[in-house]
C-alpha cells in the first residue's frame, strides 16, 4: 500500500470526525427548534460552541502536521513530547484565562452577566435590614438604585474593567484540557496504525518475494539434478538401442520446452503436469523395456485446477532411480484422488508406490539399499526441495507420509487445491 493511499484514507478519517463535530451543534439546535414552538434560531450559541471547537482544531492541525511526525517519522522522542507538553501548558493558559468580563466565576454568589440572568438582586429601601450580632439595625446607607455594601471578603473576584480575571482552574478547564489531550493522543494512534499498517504490508512484499527467490532457488536446484538424469538414461539408450535413443531425444526436447517455459510461473494446470510426467515416463521406460510395469489410476478426471510445477516428478524420478531393476521384474503405480477436506475445500491424494529391491554388496552378501528412507535427509537434492517447496507453498496445510517395506515404498502427498 503505498504512502499517498494512506494519507488519503488518514485524512479522509479527520474529515469525517471533525465535520460530525462542528454539525453536532447545528443538528442540536434543529432538533431543539422541531421540538419547541418557538422558531426562533439562536446562531449565536452555535457560533459559541464553534469557536470553542476551532481552537481544538487550530491545536490539532500544529499536532498533526509538526510534531506528531516527530515521533511517528522520525523517532524523536524527546523533542516530540517536550513540545506536546508546552503545548499543553500554553491551552491551559488559554483556557483557564479567556473569561470575558461578566462570566461566572467559581465561588461567587451570581453571575455578573446581566444578558443571562438580570442584574444583580436589589435590596428595597422599605425592606428591614439584616440584624447585627448585638441586636441592632444598621442604618439603611443606599438609595433604591445601588446594591447594598458587602464585605470585601464577599465581593467576587471581578474587575469592573472588563479585564479577565486572574488564572484560575475550573471544572470545566480541567476537562477542556483532558479533551484535549485525548484528542492528540487519538491523533497519535491513528497516524501509528496507518504506520504499522503500512510496515506490515512492506513486510508482506518482503515475505512474498523472498519466497519467490526461494522457489527459484530450490527449482534451479531441481532442474540440472532431474536434466542430468534424463540424459544418463539417454546414455544408457544409446548403447542399448540408436532408434530408441533418437526418439529419446525427442522425448527429452519436449521435457526441456516445460521445464524451460512452463515451470516459470508459481502454478500451472494439472493437466500440463501430467503431460510432463507422461513423456518423462515414456523417456524412462524405452531404458527399461518390459520389465517394468506402470500404472496410472485416476478416481476423477477433472483437470481443471492447478498445482506447483515439477512437484510430482521428483517421487516418480526417485521412483524409477531407486524402485527399477534390469533383472527382476518392477513396478511403480501413480493414484491420483480428488476430494474434499474437513473444511469443504478441494484437496488432492497423491500416492507414488513402487517396487523396493536388494542389491548385492561389496563383500558378496545381499544387503537392502535405503531406497528414499527418511525422505528430506538420503531422498536426493530433488526430494529434499520438495520438502522445502511444499513447506514454503503450503505452510501445515499439507501432508507428506512415506511408507516403507521390505519390498515396497509408497509415498502419499496430501495438498489443497487452487482452481
Amino acid at each position: 500500500m503505498s504512502f499517498s493511499k494512506d494519507k488519503r484514507q488518514e485524512t479522509i478519517i479527520y474529515l469525517v470526525l471533525w465535520g460530525l463535530l462542528f454539525l453536532a451543534p447545528v443538528m442540536n439546535l434543529y432538533i431543539r427548534v422541531s421540538d419547541t414552538s418557538d422558531q426562533t434560531v439562536d446562531w449565536d450559541e452555535v457560533f459559541m460552541v464553534w469557536r470553542e471547537y476551532g481552537v481544538f482544531f487550530a491545536f490539532f492541525l500544529i499536532h498533526n502536521h509538526l510534531l506528531a511526525p516527530l515521533l511517528v517519522y522520525k523517532q524523536k522522542k524527546l523533542l516530540y513530547f517536550s513540545i506536546v507538553a508546552a503545548l499543553v501548558v500554553a491551552f491551559s493558559v488559554y483556557q483557564c484565562t479567556d473569561r470575558p468580563a461578566g462570566r461566572f466565576v467559581p465561588g461567587s454568589h451570581y453571575e455578573m452577566s446581566e444578558g443571562r440572568h438580570g442584574p444583580p438582586p436589589m435590596m428595597d429601601s422599605r425592606q428591614e435590614p439584616p440584624p447585627m450580632m448585638d441586636g441592632r439595625h444598621e442604618p439603611p446607607q443606599f438609595d433604591g438604585h445601588r446594591p447594598p455594601r458587602m464585605h470585601d471578603s464577599e465581593r467576587p473576584p471581578h474587575k469592573p474593567d472588563g479585564k479577565r480575571p486572574p488564572f484560575q482552574l475550573s471544572p470545566h478547564d480541567l476537562t477542556a484540557i483532558v479533551v484535549l489531550v485525548l484528542m492528540l493522543f487519538a491523533n497519535l494512534g491513528i497516524k501509528l496504525y496507518f504506520k504499522q499498517r503500512r510496515e506490515q504490508h512492506k513486510m508482506a512484499e518482503l515475505e512474498h518475494r523472498n519466497l519467490k527467490q526461494q522457489l527459484e532457488y530450490l527449482k534451479y536446484q531441481l532442474n540440472p539434478h532431474f536434466l542430468m538424469n534424463t540424459l544418463n538414461n539417454i546414455h544408457a539408450l544409446v548403447d542399448i538401442d540408436g532408434e530408441r535413443a533418437k526418439e529419446a531425444v525427442i522425448q527429452l526436447s519436449k521435457i526441456l520446452r516445460y521445464v524451460l517455459y512452463e515451470s516459470n510461473h508459481e502454478l500451472v494446470p494439472v493437466a500440463k503436469e501430467i503431460e510432463f510426467m507422461e513423456n518423462y515416463v515414456q523417456l524412462m521406460r524405452m531404458r527399461y523395456g518390459d520389465k517394468l510395469l506402470f500404472s496410472v489410476s485416476e478416481t476423477d478426471t477433472d483437470r481443471s485446477f492447478n498445482v506447483p510445477p515439477l512437484l510430482f516428478i521428483s517421487f516418480v524420478e526417485n521412483a524409477f532411480k531407486h524402485g527399477v531393476s534390469y533383472q527382476e521384474p518392477s513396478f511403480i503405480a501413480i493414484e491420483r484422488k480428488r476430494y474434499k477436506g474437513k473444511k469443504g475445500e478441494d484437496r488432492l491424494l497423491w500416492t507414488c508406490r513402487n517396487s523396493k529391491h536388494q542389491r548385492q554388496g561389496t563383500d558378496g552378501q545381499d544387503s537392502v539399499k535405503n531406497v528414499g528412507t527418511a525422505l528430506p535427509k538420503q531422498g536426493g537434492v530433488g526430494l529434499k526441495n520438495v520438502r522445502q517447496r511444499l513447506d514454503l507453498i503450503y505452510g501445515s496445510n499439507y501432508s507428506l507420509d512415506v511408507d516403507e517395506t521390505d519390498t515396497t515404498y509408497e509415498v502419499v502427498l496430501d495438498i489443497p487445491l487452487e482452481t
